[in-house]
C-alpha cells in the first residue's frame, strides 16, 4: 500500500510530517517502512485568505489536481498535513477515487477516545471561521472554545508572522492565550494547525496539547498496514479500524465508503 500525501501547505509541516512517519513505524530495514509518495504544491492559493474573503483565488483546484496526479501515481490512500485544507475536504474526496484520511475527524475521535469534554482549539483564523472543529466535537458531546479576539490575533501572527516566516515563536504569548482557555475550562488544547505542531516540536512543555499532526501520523501508519512506535501512551493506545470497515465520516473515498 502507498500513501500519497498532498502536501506544501505549508512546507516546513509536511517536511515533519514525513519525518515523523518515518521516526514512528516500527521498522529495522528500509523495506519495512510506509512506500510514501509526496506533492507539495507550495504555490497552493491560501486556504484562509480565500475562506475570509480576503482573496477570490480558491485553492481547491490546485488541492484538486494534486490529489488526482497522487491518484495517478499509485497512491492507495492520501493523508492532507493541513487542518485548514479540511474546508474544502468534500470537493478534494469527490475528485478522486481513493480514500483520503480526515485529519480533523482523526482528532475529534482521539479526543472522544480521551473521554474529553471540553477542549481549546488552537488554529488558523480559516479553520475557526468554518467550524470544521466545533461541528464535529458537537457531534460526539464535547464542547470546544476558541481563543478571543485577540488571543486569536496572538494564534493567527504565530503561525503566519512568525513559524512560517522561519522565526522564533513567541512562547510566552503562545501560553497566555492557552491559560485563558484553560481558566475557561478546556481540559485539553487541540492545535488545530499544523504549524503549531512544530511549535509543540520544540517549545511546548507537558501533555495540555493534543497534536492533530501525529493523530494524523499514527492514523496513516496503522491504515498502512505498519505498526507505529513512541508516540505517547494516550496516542499509541488510540485505535483505528481497518480501512475497509472505517467510519465514513474519518476516511472518506468512493472505493472504501462513499
Amino acid at each position: 500500500m502507498a500513501l500519497g500525501i498532498l502536501g506544501g501547505l505549508g512546507p516546513m509541516s509536511s517536511v515533519y510530517f514525513y519525518e515523523m512517519l518515518t521516526a514512528h513505524t516500527k521498522a529495522t530495514k528500509d523495506q519495512q517502512h510506509l512506500n510514501i509518495i509526496i506533492s507539495s504544491r507550495a504555490d497552493t492559493p491560501d486556504r484562509t485568505d480565500y475562506i475570509l474573503g480576503l482573496s477570490n483565488e480558491s485553492p481547491l483546484p490546485t488541492m484538486i489536481q494534486e490529489a488526482q496526479r497522487l491518484e495517478r501515481a499509485g497512491a492507495d490512500i492520501v493523508a492532507i498535513p493541513c487542518n485548514t485544507a479540511h474546508c474544502f475536504y468534500e470537493g478534494i474526496c469527490d475528485s478522486v477515487n481513493i480514500p483520503i484520511l480526515s485529519i480533523i475527524r482523526m482528532t475529534v475521535e482521539f479526543c472522544r477516545s480521551l473521554g474529553l469534554k471540553k477542549v481549546g482549539l488552537l488554529a488558523t483564523e480559516g479553520t475557526v471561521a468554518s467550524r470544521a472543529y466545533e461541528n464535529a466535537l458537537k457531534e460526539v458531546g464535547i464542547d470546544c472554545a476558541i481563543p478571543k479576539k485577540e488571543g486569536q490575533r496572538t494564534v493567527s501572527d504565530i503561525i503566519y508572522g512568525q513559524i512560517k516566516k522561519g522565526l522564533a515563536p513567541d512562547i510566552d504569548a503562545f501560553l497566555e492565550v492557552v491559560d485563558e482557555l484553560r481558566r475557561d475550562g478546556c481540559e485539553r488544547m487541540i492545535l488545530g494547525c499544523t504549524e503549531l505542531s512544530l511549535l509543540k516540536r520544540n517549545h511546548l512543555p507537558g501533555n495540555d496539547f493534543i497534536d492533530s499532526l501525529e493523530v494524523l501520523a499514527l492514523s496513516a501508519i496503522r491504515f498502512c498496514g505498519k505498526e507505529p512506535k513512541n508516540f505517547d501512551a494516550e496516542l499509541m493506545s488510540f485505535s483505528v479500524s481497518p480501512i475497509n470497515n472505517f467510519d465514513h465520516r474519518i476516511v472518506k473515498g468512493n472505493k472504501s465508503c462513499c
